[in-house]
């Protein structure tokens, strides 16, 4: 195949650049250029900004056929038309990545693709950052719009592996697997109890060998892209970290949650992945339904296999300015010390 990846040069678009060389497909990238291209001449790289209000915009994709787009970047429906409609005629299909945070109600368990997607008051806002939600759901309208039948929409959780730049799931990888990379930390480390609190994320190769599979099909329709709901628990992330970090790894102590709300520890980025049972609103959001995922070919490796070779990226990064949001060592101590153990 002939691909466009809009975006392409760190996390996902990393793995995806390489998952499609590998297959021998021909890659371009469209990106600012504010990365190194790692490729070389097996990637033909184009520069330029998905803002045509800023210059040079998409002059650089005026020209070209592909057979499909990958938009890995797109956030406002006012920039995702803009590439969509100057593409269309050019590209077979274009797949958009989207999030599972488009969903509106996410209290209940079980969320297919079918479910209530969250809509702008104001449909000219362009604030990223307070309706990142609505305005992925206002992008999937445009290029289902724009493409029809050729539009394939993919809905991740949380994506985790070699090259993340967040603090998420390497976090953990960290706390238990290279201790070191985080400082002088105590020797048992505080985990989120109840251990049965299930988790869902999928590892970035899984995610991008499935989405080249739907491109390659020709796919169309919205896809929940993410590990099966329930095939894993915090109890089973925590027993894997242990396993990796082997006798010089920490040791975990449940804390009851309800404590470390009294502690002010911070849910979701002061202990990652960490959403209280006593969030309602996000009851849900940990036990998407992927099944159409799963049907359609998408498989989750091993979790101590995405452990490990975080683990082996981790140990290899600059590392500096990472961490910034998570669990203080000193707090950290302070909840060991005046919290007892989850029973």
């Amino acid at each position: 195949m002939k691909l466009l990846i809009l975006g392409g040069t760190r996390f996902v678009g990393r793995h995806l650049v390489e998952a499609a060389l590998a297959r021998g497909d021909a890659v371009t990238v469209f990106t600012r250029g504010r990365q190194p291209n790692p490729w070389g001449a097996a990637v033909t790289a184009l520069t330029g900004n998905r803002d045509p209000g800023v210059a040079p915009g998409l002059a650089a994709l005026e020209q070209g056929t592909w057979d499909a787009v990958i938009d890995l970047s797109g956030y406002v429906p006012r920039i995702v038309r803009a590439s969509a409609a100057l593409l269309a005629p050019r590209a077979g299909r274009y797949l958009f990545v989207s999030s599972f945070s488009v969903y509106a109600d996410a209290s209940r368990p079980g969320m297919t693709e079918t479910a209530a997607v969250g809509t702008l008051d104001d449909p000219a806002s362009e604030e990223i950052g307070k309706y990142y939600g609505p305005l992925k759901a206002a992008c999937e309208d445009v290029v289902t719009g724009i493409f029809g039948d050729r539009a394939t929409v993919v809905r991740p959780g949380l994506i985790v592996g070699p090259f993340d730049p967040t603090d998420r799931f390497a976090y953990w990888v960290a706390r238990f697997a290279q201790p070191s990379l985080l400082g002088a930390r105590p020797a048992s480390a505080v985990v989120p109890a109840p251990r049965d609190r299930p988790i869902q994320f999928i590892d970035a190769r899984d995610l991008v060998a499935w989405m080249l599979e739907l491109v390659a099909t020709r796919a169309s329709g919205v896809f929940n892209g993410c590990a099966p709901a329930r095939q894993w628990t915090f109890g089973d992330l925590v027993d894997a970290l242990t396993g990796a970090g082997g006798a010089a790894g920490p040791t975990p102590v449940w804390i009851d949650e309800a404590r470390l709300v009294e502690m002010k520890v911070t849910p979701w980025t002061g202990l990652p992945m960490w959403i209280p049972g006593t969030f309602d609103d996000m009851r849900g959001f940990m036990e998407v339904d992927c099944t159409k995922a799963q049907r359609s070919g998408l498989r989750t490796r091993p979790l101590a296999a995405t452990i490990a070779d975080t683990a082996a990226w981790l140990a290899q990064r600059d590392n500096t300015g990472a961490w910034k949001d998570v669990l203080r060592a000193d707090a950290e101590r302070e909840i060991l010390a005046q919290a007892p153990p989850a029973s």
